[in-house]
């Protein structure tokens, strides 16, 4: 059977009309492991690596986001931390206010019709709606914060993803410079996903 009539309609060149022109190579997208940075673009086909130069500044360019990633880590965990101790803080009696709840707390404590003497917003008011106003807040931070951890680890998986040894190599690396630098209380087993 000739097959040559199946492949009649079917051009695999993949020059995307430049016909026979060199455009300055075409970004090589492997799917098994490579050590080759020849046409190797790097997520996006503006990321090209041309030659040595630009493959040095690429992988110190991952590196330096792969750090970043743990700094990101870093950064939420002690925003939840500080979240935490607001929250405690309503938890807590007032400095120099009445523990003996029944002796003299009604009297001097202003009722909800009277006007107040201090701001709603103060940080020293405490009750149960600015309670929930840091709590709905604090919820809306740590919410971003994660989509941003989740956003940035899904990148660094694209980055792996490239199939290119030397790209896996920084990766590795900028976590591993990231925990030297961002990895203070934390431990060092962590596991292995995506976010």
């Amino acid at each position: 059977m000739d097959h040559s009539m199946h492949h009649a309609g079917m051009d695999m060149d993949h020059g995307h009309g430049h016909g026979d022109m060199d455009m300055g190579g075409q970004c090589n997208m492997n799917m098994l492991f490579t050590w080759s940075s020849k046409d190797l673009c790097i997520i996006f086909r503006q990321w090209r690596v041309d030659g040595p130069f630009s493959l040095l500044v690429s992988l110190v360019v991952i590196v330096l986001l792969t750090a970043g990633y743990e700094g990101i880590r870093q950064l939420t965990r002690r925003y939840e931390a500080a979240h935490a101790q607001r929250l405690n803080a309503f938890n807590t009696p007032a400095v120099g206010g009445n523990e003996n709840v029944g002796e003299s707390a009604p009297a001097t404590a202003p009722s909800s019709h009277a006007p107040h003497s201090c701001d709603e917003s103060s940080p020293l008011l405490v009750g149960r709606d600015n309670r929930r106003v840091v709590e709905q807040r604090g919820k809306l931070i740590m919410a971003a914060l994660y989509a941003v951890q989740v956003f940035y680890s899904f990148f660094i998986m694209l980055l792996f993803m490239t199939y290119n040894g030397l790209v896996m190599i920084a990766v590795a690396v900028g976590a591993f410079v990231g925990y030297l630098v961002f990895g203070e209380n934390m431990s060092a087993a962590k596991t292995v996903a995506c976010h």
